[in-house]
């Protein structure tokens, strides 16, 4: 890593001069994530998943797609038209890591792959492995040919390799695509769009980097052709949608036009009032990977691909940093902890692509097609479509960025976690803070102030899960009441060992949905902290868990234990399932005519739902009945 870099106020994404954005970007370099629960997860996506899915992508023929267009080797090119953006997201995650920690293994790797990609580029800039050089008639011939969708990809990987390095060949190799680009699909040219947006966040990005205004028209010109937007609803492909949806919200951070924001207002209201689940989950519908209607969120057959997850982050962090409305914040969290968290296994070495709330340990796919898969639901090493594995390397080398941020008021604390931060406030002064906590398994956080050159602010963050927190500096009760899903202000002329207290009430919660999701009435969720909790077959032996039922008026006991799932608190309550199946008698009779069941008392151990599948294929559910309801 180039120590000058940091000094330039380059995070993850760059707002440190985009117009209309209130918060500044913090760089990885400047955080330290010093030890629990994303300390640990970081180190096993650096140690284990960064190194084990390059060379899978070497094993699959992803690096050898780029090394057949200069004769190096003698191949046909392997798997789908969107490969080379998977080898392009690794780039991203190994530099994003680079820049937070320094590693000589790593940066090898990364110059390994650059000297296959770069090579590859054709003399116009123009570079995509699908189509060679000897069929250069194939170009631009199909919308979902997935050629923006790569560029894009290739535009967030140079970008994040300067940042990391300060060297500018990789910059320079997508400046010339992205010129390539604006020659013929800038105002004026072809009136193209892409299939799958991705571009148009990674363009106004490029333009943060260069300040070449013409990638910023670019991104302009491509968000207002696309005709599958609906500025009122967010629908369709989930991943493109809230692809789009970011590059939205870039644009309005440099442009403030009034229609991008009226539209990303609606797209979040209609995402979070009856399109989200209760994991921050998003794309319902398997067929099409897309957000179905209002409420129309089913928990066995639910999508919620990975990828899905990792766009539900990426846009929330995007809005989070426009105005610092926790609001975002909170979904951000969601989704982190959740759904995009469970698409990783605890060793960092397989993946989920789909994360459904429900799963009965069986084998799923029509036994009539030889295609279908006939497996229970667990992680994979690899995937014939592999956009999942490298978007979780990128978005878990990136968190670090995601912890603090500055504003001409002080600095902002959006996640919690052990860590420090060192870095310098907009209008002048640096600052660095040192976060104490066992977050998400306790609700106490310290921040204590180990630098202040000038008198600041300090934002905390309330989530809004919270409905009760307390705040004390150096002892003393804060004066302001914390509100959930707000930023509680700090504001004092801190002294170096001043100390904040931040306590979060933690107490499991049950969670019911809007009666309009017909899957979930009757039934509840546990939720406690960030995270949600589900029962799965191996706590709760010879439970049939579609069939239990959850008592609520009976107290949950919470209960840390360390050798479990990595170190987990589980979460028992007090249940009942029948003696006999519900399903005896006709599936279909009178009402009033079936006979009732009898049922047993039984202990109910829920687990985070992030963590399951980690033991081998079983019955899971998120959604439990509820003993009370018919």
């Amino acid at each position: 890593m180039v120590d000058e870099r940091q000094e330039t106020g380059i995070g993850v994404t760059d707002t440190s001069r985009s117009p209309h954005c209130r918060l500044r970007p913090v760089p990885l370099g400047a955080v330290r994530m010093t030890r629990g629960f994303w300390a640990e997860r970081l180190r096993t996506n650096r140690e284990a998943s960064i190194p084990v899915v390059l060379e899978r992508l070497r094993e699959h023929g992803v690096l050898d797609n780029f090394l057949r267009l200069t004769g190096t080797k003698d191949c046909p090119r392997e798997r789908r038209l969107a490969t080379d953006s998977d080898l392009y997201k690794w780039i991203e995650a190994a530099c994003f890591t680079l820049a937070n920690r320094d590693d000589a293994d790593l940066r090898s790797s990364v110059e390994d792959v650059l000297a296959a990609v770069l090579p590859a580029q054709e003399p116009d800039g123009y570079l995509n492995t699908s189509m060679v050089e000897e069929n250069r008639h194939r170009r631009w011939q199909d919308f979902h040919a997935h050629e923006f969708y790569c560029a894009g990809h290739m535009f967030q990987a140079a970008v994040a390799h300067h940042r990391a390095t300060g060297q500018g060949r990789f910059l320079d190799a997508a400046g010339r695509f992205a010129d390539y680009l604006c020659e013929r699909f800038g105002p004026g040219g072809r009136e193209w769009y892409p299939g799958h947006p991705e571009i148009e966040l990674a363009l106004v990005e490029l333009y943060r980097e260069t300040r070449e205004q013409r990638y910023l028209d670019l991104a302009d010109c491509l968000l207002a052709r696309n005709p599958n937007i609906d500025p009122d609803e967010v629908q369709g492909h989930a991943v493109r949608a809230l692809y789009y949806a970011c590059g939205m919200t870039d644009l309005f951070a440099e442009t403030g036009r009034g229609d991008l924001r009226d539209a990303l207002e609606s797209h979040w209201q209609t995402m979070t009032r009856g399109k989200i689940y209760i994991t921050g989950g998003v794309g319902s519908r398997p067929r099409g990977e897309m957000f179905g209607a209002m409420f129309e969120l089913p928990n066995l057959n639910a999508y919620a691909e990975t990828c899905a997850a990792a766009a539900n982050v990426f846009w929330n962090w995007r809005l989070v940093t426009l105005a610092g409305e926790a609001r975002f914040a909170d979904v951000l969290e969601r989704a982190l902890y959740n759904s995009f968290l469970a698409g990783v296994s605890l060793d960092g070495l397989s993946f989920f692509y789909v994360n459904p709330l429900a799963c009965t340990g069986k084998a799923q796919g029509d036994p009539w097609y030889d295609w279908a898969r006939r497996t229970a639901h667990g992680r994979q090493e690899f995937f014939h479509v592999t956009c999942c594995p490298p978007n979780v390397l990128r978005l878990l080398a990136a968190l670090p960025g995601h912890f603090y941020s500055t504003s001409r008021e002080g600095v902002w604390v959006h996640l919690y976690g052990g860590s420090t931060v060192d870095w310098h406030l907009p209008g002048g002064g640096r600052f660095a803070l040192e976060q104490t906590t066992d977050y998400p398994w306790s609700g106490q956080v310290e921040v204590r102030v180990t630098k202040a050159e000038a008198p600041f602010s300090i934002f905390l963050r309330i989530p809004g899960w919270c409905s009760s927190a307390s705040v004390s500096v150096n002892g003393e009760s804060s004066r302001q009441e914390p509100v959930p899903c707000s930023y509680l202000e700090l504001k004092r002329n801190w002294q170096v060992g001043d100390v904040v207290q931040l306590d979060l009430d933690m107490a499991p919660l049950l969670m019911e949905s809007d009666p309009r999701v017909p899957e979930n009435r009757g039934s509840a969720a546990i939720q406690r902290g960030p995270l949600v909790y589900c029962l799965e077959a191996p706590d709760n032996p010879g439970v049939d868990l579609f069939e239990a039922r959850l008592d609520p008026a009976q107290a949950m006991r919470c209960t840390h234990r360390s050798g479990l799932l990595g170190g987990v608190t589980v979460i028992e309550g007090a249940g009942i399932v029948p003696t006999q199946t519900e399903e005896a008698g006709s599936l279909y009779q009178p009402v009033g005519s079936r006979a009732s069941v009898a049922t047993r008392p039984v202990n109910l151990t829920a687990i985070p739902y992030y963590a399951w599948a980690n033991r081998g294929p079983a019955q899971m559910t998120v959604w439990v009945r509820r003993a009370d309801r018919a």
